[in-house]
Order: C-alpha cells, then structure tokens, then sequence
C-alpha cells in the first residue's frame, strides 16, 4: 500500500485541525468582511433573453466541456431542468410566469453567499468567503468529504465523480482572476441585453429597487439574494413571485450560525483525534512498507 502526496497533505490538513484543538473554518469570526462593498452581480430575469451566450463565455473562459458557440445556440435544452455540473458551472433555465403564462428565463451558478454554509461546513477550510466577494475553492485542501454539496442550500457544489484519482468540487468561481485585474466577469462581460450588472452588492441593491420603483408593472417587490441566508453577491430581480421560480425560499438567518455549534462539538471532540492517530497510522505503515522494500532489494542484490 502507497499514499500519494496529495493524500498526505490532505490527512495532515485534517491533523492540524486536531492539533489546535478543532479550530475549524466555522467560527464566530469566520465572516469579518464588509459585504455591502465586496462584488456582486444583478441578475434581471425580466430582460434576460435566454441567449445562452453567458453559458458559452463561461465556458470559455475556464476552457470546459464545450466552448462551440453554435452549441449554445440551442434552445432544445429549455425542454429539461438543468443544474451546474462540474463541466458546467453555470445554466439558463426557462420557465412559464403562472400569472402571464410568458416564458422567462433565468440563470443559475453559485450565489457566493455572504456567510457561505459550503465554508462553515467544509473541515479543513478549502472553501472560504474572499474580500472581493468570491466564495473560493482550494482544491489542495479539500479531502473530498462533498459536506459543502450537502450544506449548500442552493445545491450548486458538483464533484468530479468521473476523475477517479483526484476528483475535485468544481462551481462557479466568479472570475476571480479577472475580478484581481479589475475586470467583470466573463457572463456578465458578453450579456448583450444587460440582464447581468456588476458593481458592490450596495450599488446593486439600491439599483434594483429603482428598477422596482420605476416599473412596478414589471417587477415582482423584491430583490432575492438581498437577505435571503444572511444575503448573496448573486442578486435577481423577477417578474413574479420567486417561489414560482427555482431559487428556494428561505429564511433570512444565515446557515452557518444555526450548524456550527453542533459542528463544532462534534469534530472538537471526536473527529480530530481520531484524524490524528489515523494520519500518524498511515504515515508510520508507509514509512515501514518502504523500508521493507528496500530490505528486499537490498537482499535481491
């Protein structure tokens, strides 16, 4: 038996967890950032047409499955439900307004959430809140545990189930190199219809409500992702009711202060040690398996 080192930084990851006594990424302290000025992006379902050309400048942009413009072309797939999947991070998905009996079409990626529960529940801290709005993935760290696929309650994480060697959580990444070079991201970039707007989620928020204010026919009263879960960098604006949509209704509390008390007992008192001795194990059977290999070389020559 061998360890990759790839598998040994993750269970010294999980071991230094142990060692400090379980101080894991959900804490009290965990969300020191001031979200009203991180970045964020409006999205209006109202004007959105349904292009699919943020799809393709996803796409693009992270060199995944398809990057074929013509593919994106395609309106056959509005036939079906889709979500983000580890070689697509994000969809646009068409629905009916029950009040107009309209379709409308609107886009779905990872919300980056102001107190992500992806990062309270992730052990070993690979997914974390960014000062400029991003929620991050560091696919060093991660041990592939999928927590954050459970605690997201928006069901965006996917994992790479085909990449059996080193599978990782893949999601929306909101550009964040091109965000570090002053830059909008890549959907928001190539949307010929301005349905996508970047700015601080405070700018955002005050222009959603003049939109609402200014065309009350069109808009539904309420901005989603202003506080829903303590509130979200991604923002939409609707034509109806947001339950006759695909984003959740949910409470405004953030998710993480309702799970990391008992997250906390749990891995403070269990799981650490039990990490610890298991990582020592390892490295010790491996230490011992390789001097044994070469006792016996050393016997063949």
């Amino acid at each position: 038996m061998s360890f990759t080192r790839r598998d040994l930084f993750k269970m010294a990851a999980v071991g230094a967890a142990a060692s400090v006594g379980g101080n894991l990424q959900a804490s009290d302290d965990a969300y020191p950032i001031d979200c009203s000025q991180t970045y964020g992006v409006l999205v209006d379902t109202v004007v959105c047409i349904g292009c699919r050309k943020c799809e393709w400048a996803c796409n693009n942009e992270h060199k995944l499955s398809t990057t074929d413009l013509k593919t994106f072309e395609d309106k056959s797939v509005f036939q079906q439900h889709r979500r983000p999947v580890d070689n697509a991070y994000t969809v646009v998905n068409e629905f009916k307004n029950p009040e107009t009996a309209k379709p409308y079409t609107i886009k779905v990626q990872c919300m980056h959430c102001n107190q992500p529960a992806c990062a309270s529940a992730c052990i070993v801290g690979a997914l974390k809140k960014n000062r400029l709005g991003s929620v991050d993935y560091d696919a060093w760290k991660c041990i592939g545990c999928r927590y954050c696929m459970v605690a997201c309650p928006f069901q965006v994480p996917a994992y790479e189930y085909n990449e059996a060697l080193k599978p990782r959580v893949m999601k929306c990444t909101f550009c964040l190199d091109r965000l570090e070079e002053g830059r909008k991201p890549a959907c928001v970039g190539i949307c010929p219809n301005e349905a996508l707007t970047f700015g601080t989620r405070e700018q955002l928020i005050d222009l959603a409500k003049e939109r609402i204010k200014a065309k009350p026919e069109l808009y539904f009263n309420h901005v989603y992702g202003e506080k829903e879960v303590g509130g979200t960098s991604w923002m939409y604006l609707a034509s109806t009711d947001f339950i006759n949509t695909e984003l959740p209704k949910l409470t405004n509390d953030p998710i993480p202060h309702t799970t990391e008390t008992i997250q906390h007992g749990i891995f403070k008192s269990f799981v650490p040690p039990l990490a610890l001795y298991g990582l020592l194990g390892l490295i010790m059977h491996s230490l011992r398996e390789n001097k044994e290999d070469k006792e016996s070389d050393d016997e063949r020559s």
